[in-house]
């Protein structure tokens, strides 16, 4: 294991298979990001504007770098339906090697 220093793990839900697609194209495309796993069928509960919701939704996992978050953000933020989509950067502690050497040198 390598400690990794500047990869982040970017959490996005979006509300079907296609918008899933489209806003992991798009981040790759750009170069924003070196992979996205999409999990399908994710049940979702949460608040919004006072009522508990429920939402089948996709799970976006984006593997980018400190240095492109801010443009994945506003690429995210730009193409996703909703009014208040999640965008959470998650730190990387810690990968493999030639993972992160490959990770890194995806997203320019």
């Amino acid at each position: 294991m390598k400690s990794a220093t500047k990869q982040l793990l970017v959490v996005v839900t979006a509300p079907s298979l296609t918008v899933a697609r489209k806003l992991a194209k798009a981040a790759l495309e750009a170069r924003l990001v070196a992979c996205a796993n999409l999990i399908p069928r994710l049940e979702s509960l949460y608040w919004w504007e006072g009522k508990l919701e429920k939402a089948t939704e996709v799970l976006l996992l984006m593997k980018t770098t400190q240095a492109r978050v801010d443009h994945l953000e506003r690429l995210i933020l730009k193409l996703h339906p909703y009014d208040t989509p999640e965008f959470v950067a998650l730190p990387v502690e810690a990968a493999t090697k030639r993972y992160l050497d490959w990770w890194t040198k995806e997203v320019s």
